[in-house]
């Protein structure tokens, strides 16, 4: 059986790959649009875990993207047991100076192609009897800031379509999760080194190794829908849910998010 990996030549998609390798020893279809990079991976993964890896090196912002990717495993029988829809982007600009391909790019990669992933290897895990879904959103689901209004309205959708489909699936023995982790130490967020260094140390970020290890263990020894990993969060999310106009324009005004024409 072989698990399926989006993103994974990088990052927090390479650390899923790593571990479901490693840990669970499935053999591993890794999808990429970082061409060198995914090779070097997929042939250091196999030889270090001794582990099939196929790789398949394509943009899965654009259109068909996830019918490529089936039918590239139905050529070549790879039969997928776990899918992890980890392939993502961050854009961090008013809507009005973002540009439309930036846009469209992060509507692809989070909604579109998310979902007919789900729905083209879903449809075979049901028939099966059995299969595990990951999805990732973000703890952003629950925040409305300005300037990631497409970035945590995408991950928005992920987070209730993955619990919605959870109950169509669970009956099929299809496990669905949505994982929604804060700030995580990858090149994604692009934070100065002092900046990372104390988010570290006070448990505000987490290594993406250690937030893989946790979401694996709840995709595959739970039927949770959703999991939203570090303490931190769970004060947090439930502040940031209600923050007041006042705070929330006050933080536009310290991040520059107020364009020349706003008064």
């Amino acid at each position: 059986m072989f698990a399926l990996v989006t993103g994974a030549s990088s990052g927090i998609g390479l650390e899923y790959a790593t571990q479901l390798a490693r840990d669970y020893h499935y053999n591993l279809f890794l999808v990429s649009n970082q061409e060198k990079e995914l090779a070097e991976v997929a042939s250091f993964l196999s030889k270090t875990y001794g582990v099939k890896v196929a790789s398949l090196f394509i943009d899965l912002s654009i259109e068909n993207a996830a019918e490529r990717v089936f039918d590239f495993a139905q050529e070549k029988n790879i039969e997928v047991e776990v899918l992890v829809n980890n392939a993502g982007v961050l854009i961090f600009y008013p809507l009005c100076e973002t540009p439309m391909s930036k846009i469209q790019t992060l509507l692809m990669l989070h909604v579109l192609t998310l979902t007919k992933l789900c729905k083209l290897f879903g449809e075979q895990m049901c028939s099966r009897g059995k299969g595990y879904i990951l999805n990732m959103s973000s703890m952003t689901a629950w925040m409305t800031m300005p300037g990631i209004q497409c970035y945590n309205a995408s991950k928005s959708y992920v987070l209730n379509f993955s619990k919605a489909l959870w109950y169509e699936f669970i009956r099929k023995d299809v496990r669905v999760l949505a994982v929604t982790p804060g700030t995580i130490n990858t090149s994604l967020f692009s934070l100065p080194e002092r900046m990372r260094k104390v988010l570290l140390k006070f448990g505000i970020s987490m290594q993406p190794e250690i937030l893989v290890k946790k979401a694996l263990r709840k995709l595959f020894r739970t039927k949770q829908k959703s999991y939203l990993p570090g303490v931190w969060n769970f004060i947090i999310v439930p502040i940031i849910s209600h923050l007041p106009d006042w705070f929330v324009f006050f933080v536009m005004k310290r991040l520059k998010l107020f364009n020349s024409s706003t008064k």
